[in-house]
């Protein structure tokens, strides 16, 4: 027995253009679920990876790969920088995020204003127990803070 027995044969067009609607609504439907799925997953996958910054430790023990370290500038230590000798040279020490404290060289003119950073970004490998960047990045305090300190002290 079929869905189009006993109707008269103008209708049985109709009936079959409704089956097959019902049926292409059920089939997009579901691959509209299996795309919000993969982009959930995606996009869940994306922010953990950004959420959650690697160390020293991680560098060293995967030596050879690119990483982006964040940490701070270690103030107390010396700061290795001579134009007159390498332009292109500057070595320094880091503390990262876990507060391992690891050389840095960067093969690159030095920052303005880097010894006053609040927060520096490396991205670069580790190799023999020395962290190598091409790529710093420094937040360095605002000259703003201080006027905005005492704006607010005047009022």
């Amino acid at each position: 027995m079929h869905l189009t027995d006993g109707l008269p044969m103008r209708h049985v067009p109709t009936v079959l253009l409704q089956q097959l609607n019902q049926y292409l609504m059920k089939v997009s439907h579901i691959v509209l679920i299996l795309i919000l799925a993969v982009a959930v997953g995606l996009l869940i996958t994306t922010v953990g990876s950004f959420g959650d910054a690697p160390s020293f430790a991680v560098a060293e023990a995967q030596a050879g790969e690119t990483f982006k370290i964040t940490g701070t500038l270690e103030k107390d230590q010396p700061i290795k920088y001579d134009p007159t000798v390498d332009a292109n040279r500057l070595e320094f020490m880091m503390k990262d995020k876990e507060g391992v404290v690891k050389p840095v060289v960067f093969l690159g003119t030095k920052p303005q204003e880097f010894e006053r950073s609040e927060q520096v970004v490396l991205t670069g490998k580790m190799v023999d127990g020395t962290f190598y960047t091409d790529e710093i990045l420094t937040k360095c305090p605002s000259k703003y803070k201080d006027e905005e300190i005492r704006v607010r002290a005047e009022l």
